[in-house]
């Protein structure tokens, strides 16, 4: 679907993914509030698998079959970008705001190129190990609020953990879905994750008792499930893994810059969140490193 695109709409899709992944935070934060982080995974996907299946068949006419060597890898892009990736995400933005949370998964790109490395034999040069040094300090700038005694006096806590976990779950979802591609598209491999991740988070939404809930769940929030469903996840993935197979993960990973950016000022206009000097800069920080990185 997008072998013969022109460059200029792969590079406007990969920034418009990022637009969409820097609101998920915002709607991420107020469903969190109102749906438990297994349930809301699940509606989420749930929705997502529907709109991708009909996009898949629309296009293909039928899902493509597995050969037992796809197996295990899809399996991983399910158990990573879309079961450990949601369930962290909405249990992190219970406890830190929205904000510092897209600071921190900013750091995707960075464990992405080091993966890169370690896995597909891309180099590392002396830019991007500077790169990678300055989001570090600037994701840690953050976790701490700008003040490094927290590490040693606990004050780093679980949301924090369950954000970085969002980023290693993330950084295996891009890696596996280079893997994955060789033998399908991109919308075929997000589909297939979505349906496994979504059959692997049912029982987990059951157990908080979401058939008991769901009565209970409100427009507004049925409303952000959707933005989730559509714009972050069928259209963010999809465009994202179109740029992946066209550019490369490096380099796609790059647009990933615009999330923590978008996210920051969403969540200060929509959710009243203070910009402290602390977030802003580690931000500064975060940004200058992803560039160094994957210039």
């Amino acid at each position: 679907m997008s072998g013969t695109a022109p460059l200029w709409q792969i590079y406007m899709k990969l920034a418009l993914a990022a637009v969409f992944w820097g609101g998920t935070f915002i709607s991420g934060k107020l469903l969190a509030a109102e749906v438990a982080p297994f349930t809301a995974a699940f509606l989420r996907f749930a929705l997502a698998t529907l709109l991708l299946l009909i996009l898949t068949r629309r296009y293909f006419g039928r899902l493509p079959g597995i050969n037992g060597d796809d197996l295990v890898p899809l399996l991983l892009l399910g158990l990573s970008g879309v079961f450990a990736y949601n369930a962290l995400f909405f249990s992190g933005l219970m406890w830190i705001e929205a904000s510092r949370a897209a600071v921190i998964i900013a750091n995707n790109p960075v464990m992405i190129a080091l993966g890169a490395a370690l896995f597909y034999g891309e180099s590392l040069t002396l830019k991007k190990f500077v790169g990678i040094g300055l989001s570090v300090i600037g994701a840690v700038t953050v976790v701490v609020r700008g003040d490094l005694g927290q590490i040693l006096s606990g004050g780093v806590g679980w949301g924090e953990l369950m954000i970085f976990g969002c980023v290693l779950s993330w950084t295996t979802y891009s890696l596996v879905g280079r893997r994955v591609m060789r033998h399908f598209s991109p919308l075929v491999a997000v589909t297939y994750s979505a349906a496994i991740g979504t059959f692997l988070l049912f029982p987990f939404a059951l157990l908080e008792g979401m058939s008991t809930r769901l009565s209970g769940i409100s427009v507004v929030a049925w409303g952000h499930i959707g933005y989730l469903a559509l714009f972050g996840t069928v259209l963010g993935f999809v465009w994202y893994y179109q740029g992946i197979v066209r550019i490369g993960s490096t380099r796609a990973g790059q647009f990933i810059n615009i999330v923590p950016l978008t996210a920051v000022c969403l969540s200060i206009l929509l959710l009243g969140e203070p910009l402290t000097w602390s977030l802003l800069v580690g931000l500064m920080f975060v940004s200058g490193g992803l560039y160094l990185t994957n210039k």
